[in-house]
């Protein structure tokens, strides 16, 4: 049984944090798909329209496609209840953004970027969530992925309420129909990294619906992100678990690797291990 093909992107800002550098590594390494997040510290859905257009004007200048926006879209407290705390990475103050209607301003950002994909969450983690909660939120994304004809990722974040992998498959057995613009944006890596591996019902319940992954490693022991390879997660076996079950036949694998001290050779490092994995299980990488 053939595997669908891996169409390799790297979250931009991953490499560094300037437009430059990661168009100069795109053009180094024959990366020709880069998924965006933060442009010199600043999130995409924290700028004005014109800002993110001339963003998109180079991105596209250079030859470079965006799969995904990867916005953090509901990566901030649900209306009357206070997270749980700890420490969140890229999380956004809706009232920050410019634009009157933060949602709305995110797919005007995908459709300007010709992101077909834009990854969302779940709120941050608070006691007694289930399910239903998100209702209100996920039929506004599905109203507005369905008016611009974007897909919307939901992933597994520990920070959030649909935090593991577990969570993300409960989340989506809830639905009696799942709506035909969402997704789930499985992080294998996420899981590993709380301790939490996918189990196989859990992977074989979701993987017909992915059709866009999250690529990073950890050291487990020291829980510290590493180059893809050189960490815990084993991907190779992972992935001949994923690949199998899924149902489109191209799926968007994005390195999230998180080594942002030294990113742009950690990236490069990623990019050599995720060939090297693809070859080893028989899939083919475009």
């Amino acid at each position: 049984m053939s595997l669908p093909r891996l169409a390799v992107s790297v979250i931009g800002d991953e490499i560094g944090p300037s437009l430059r550098e990661m168009l100069s590594f795109a053009a180094e390494h024959g990366v020709r798909r880069l998924d965006m997040r933060t442009v010199d510290g600043r999130n995409l859905l924290g700028m004005r329209f014109s800002e993110v257009s001339a963003l998109s004007s180079a991105l596209h200048h250079a030859g470079i496609v965006v799969p995904s926006f990867v916005s953090p879209v509901l990566k901030w407290p649900a209306p009357g209840k206070p997270p749980a705390g700890g420490k969140v990475d890229f999380s956004f103050d809706p009232d920050s953004c410019p634009a009157p209607d933060p949602l709305a301003h995110a797919f005007d950002i995908a459709k300007d970027l010709g992101a077909g994909k834009i990854r969302v969450f779940s709120f941050l983690r608070y006691p007694g969530f289930s399910p239903p909660d998100l209702g209100e939120a996920i039929d506004r994304l599905m109203d507005l992925a369905r008016r611009y004809d974007v897909l919307v990722e939901l992933e597994n974040e520990s920070v959030c309420n649909v935090g593991s992998f577990a969570e993300l498959a409960q989340y989506f057995r809830a639905f009696d129909n799942v709506p035909s613009h969402l997704r789930p944006l499985v992080d294998i890596g996420n899981a590993w990294s709380a301790g939490q591996p996918p189990s196989d019902a859990d992977l074989a319940f979701l993987a017909p619906m992915v059709d866009l992954i999250h690529l990073k490693d950890r050291d487990l022991t020291a829980r510290r992100a590493v180059p893809i390879g050189d960490g815990g997660v084993p991907w190779a076996s992972e992935l001949k678990r994923l690949l199998p079950l899924v149902s489109v036949p191209e799926v968007t694998a994005s390195l999230e690797i998180h080594c942002f001290a030294d990113g742009r050779n950690a990236v490069a490092r990623s990019l050599k291990a995720v060939q090297r994995i693809a070859s080893e299980i028989g899939a083919e990488i475009v």
